[in-house]
């Protein structure tokens, strides 16, 4: 039975909202949390993540938070082609036309928040605020694959829609915080390894080989969760270096997305095709982090990370 994801959500929008903020002294237990969500959903806790993220971006920047009541995206994908584009009307607003890709949450969000550029300047992008109920929005369902399908990532169409400026796009890009945020994104991603793990660890199954993958299953999930614990005490002891939190966040999405791959290889490994057959919590477990952990660049964020531990990207 598909969930209710719109009710996961928003039963706990709230406690998204009081989560604590990265960098004030409190990271582990926003992540902790964060994976725990994803444990219990991975497509919720996807979505609950960009609406703590938002909530954390508008803090940082020096906006009000969400209100209760809100659920937000953040919306920042940027491929060559569509984009978004924004004329300035004043100081504060702007007015959007274009397509944005890659839009989780569209048509249940209520706002969100967007990366757009700048008419005027193409090469400036900037972070701006929408309110999604405004009838130039129009969403396209598309999506090909049956993981993270729940969580509707379409393209969203803006015609003549008005929005708020939040930032330019260096004020976004260009800050410690943006890497605090893809850094948590790797504590859903390991919810989400939790998830596909518990098949084979309630399995009930006893012989050597499955506990065995048990076993290594068991060591591989400890690891991540104790480098996530060990980069959130770092991360909070120094929340303003820009490089150690760039670092930092490639190393720990590294890290975990290997984590995942492992767990669902063992898995399978240990249990075969039945659960992917015929357990669909478990099926659906697999196949949501297969497609979520590619929101990782893969080896283009490990050749980042490998050129600032050498020294040759400042």
């Amino acid at each position: 039975m598909t969930p209710d994801i719109p009710a996961l959500v928003c039963a706990r929008l709230a406690a998204a909202g009081d989560l604590p903020l990265p960098g004030r002294g409190r990271t582990g237990e926003r992540w902790r949390t964060l994976t725990t969500w994803s444990h219990d959903h991975l497509v919720a806790g996807r979505l609950l993540e960009a609406h703590a993220d938002a909530t954390a971006i508008l803090t940082e920047l020096g906006h009000a938070p969400p209100e209760p009541g809100q659920w937000w995206g953040v919306w920042a994908a940027e491929p060559p082609r569509p984009q978004v584009v924004g004329v300035r009307r004043d100081a504060t607003t702007w007015i959007l036309d274009g397509t944005k890709p890659w839009c989780s949450g569209a048509g249940w969000c209520s706002h969100a928040l967007v990366t757009v550029r700048d008419a005027d300047a193409p090469d400036e992008r900037h972070l701006v605020a929408v309110d999604l109920a405004h009838p130039g929005v129009r969403n396209e369902p598309r999506w090909a694959n049956a993981g993270m399908a729940d969580s509707r990532t379409w393209s969203v169409h803006f015609s003549s829609v008005p929005a708020r400026h939040v930032a330019p796009g260096a004020g976004y890009l260009d800050r410690p915080g943006f890497w605090h945020g893809g850094a948590g994104v790797a504590a859903c991603w390991l919810g989400g390894a939790y998830a596909v793990a518990d098949a084979l660890l309630t399995t009930g199954r006893d012989d050597p080989l499955t506990r065995a993958h048990a076993g290594r299953v068991d060591a591989t999930l400890t690891a991540a969760r104790w480098a996530m614990t060990a980069a959130a005490a770092e991360l909070d002891a120094d929340p303003d270096d820009l490089l150690a939190a760039r670092i930092r966040a490639l190393q720990v999405r590294a890290l975990v997305e290997r984590t995942a791959a492992a767990v669902i290889d063992d898995v399978g490994r240990a249990l075969g095709a039945g659960p992917l057959c015929q357990d669909p919590g478990h099926a659906a477990s697999v196949a949501d982090l297969s497609v979520y952990v590619r929101q990782s660049h893969g080896d283009r964020d490990l050749a980042a990370l490998g050129a600032l531990v050498l020294g040759q990207e400042p």
